[in-house]
């Protein structure tokens, strides 16, 4: 499948900031299921290039202001072709070895309500192995955090998430990740899009996600890395794009940036996708 995709983030700053530096991870992963087809970055219109490939195995990108600015607009939009792969992620690169993601942060530290969350799914598995454990898990994470925006916030971690029974994909991301790290199973966070249906949490009316998405991967031996999307109870399919990865929410941002002066900020940003047309297949 080939998707379209645009990505446009708004900042904009009262008074001026005196300088802004951006570090940018908006380049879709390269891995067997997934290739891109052609794919721009700009910041105020000035292309960015990725100057290097992280220890996560994404690519990453630098812009800085020089001087006061008082808003930024950075865009990300291109094709890129996915294939069905049953969510398991081969080739992605240089990364780092699966135990660092063992590592608890601030967002995926786990409490007894996760870790016995944990532990039921991992005995209602059996014996059928970690993959079947995974799956159990992914289910129990969404019989217990319902879908509700506005229930929590970007700072929100696993265990509130999962105290307050609601929360968006990032929360079940969250709390997928420290139950499986308390079983010693590998665990990450990823960012993404997703062509979404009528049926994926966050869609609208129309069928149609706005924003970038979140699900985590898993390490499997003899399988590697496996996504699972917990909020929709699906391995990621062609449908999903995959984008940088990380320890968390945090750490997988695709934008994170350092600014200078006392400002107040605004955000506004918006993602379209679609299947690309045949058109621009073609000039590709």
């Amino acid at each position: 499948m080939r998707l379209s995709i645009r990505h446009k983030t708004v900042y904009a700053f009262e008074p001026a900031a005196l300088k802004l530096a951006l570090r940018l991870r908006l380049w879709p992963s390269e891995f067997e299921g997934q290739k891109t087809i052609d794919w721009k970055v700009s910041v105020n219109g000035t292309p960015v290039e990725a100057l290097l490939t992280d220890d996560f195995g994404d690519g990453a990108g630098q812009w800085h202001s020089g001087g006061e600015i008082e808003g930024v607009e950075i865009l990300a939009e291109g094709v890129v072709e996915t294939t069905e792969s049953a969510g398991v992620v081969r080739g992605l690169g240089r990364q780092r070895a699966s135990g660092v993601f063992l590592r608890e942060t601030e967002l995926t530290e786990p409490d007894d309500a996760i870790c016995e969350l944990a532990a039921e799914a991992a005995a209602k598995a059996g014996d059928d192995g970690t993959l079947a454990a995974l799956h159990a898990l992914s289910a129990a994470v969404r019989e217990a955090v319902d879908y509700r925006p506005g229930a929590t916030d970007a700072d929100t971690p696993a265990a509130r998430a999962l105290a307050l029974g609601s929360g968006v994909c990032q929360d079940h991301a969250h709390v997928f990740i420290a139950a499986a790290r308390s079983l010693g199973i590998p665990a990450r966070y990823v960012s993404g899009y997703l062509l979404a249906t009528e049926d994926d949490e966050g869609a609208d009316e129309h069928g149609e996600i706005h924003e970038t998405h979140a699900w985590a991967e898993a390490f499997v031996e003899g399988f590697g890395w496996v996504g699972f999307d917990a909020a929709n109870q699906v391995c990621p399919t062609e449908r999903y794009v995959r984008l940088v990865g990380g320890l968390d929410a945090r750490d997988a941002a695709p934008i994170r940036g350092s600014i200078t002066g006392q400002v107040e900020e605004t955000l506004a940003a918006e993602v379209r996708i679609a299947p690309a047309s045949q058109t621009q297949s073609q000039q590709q």
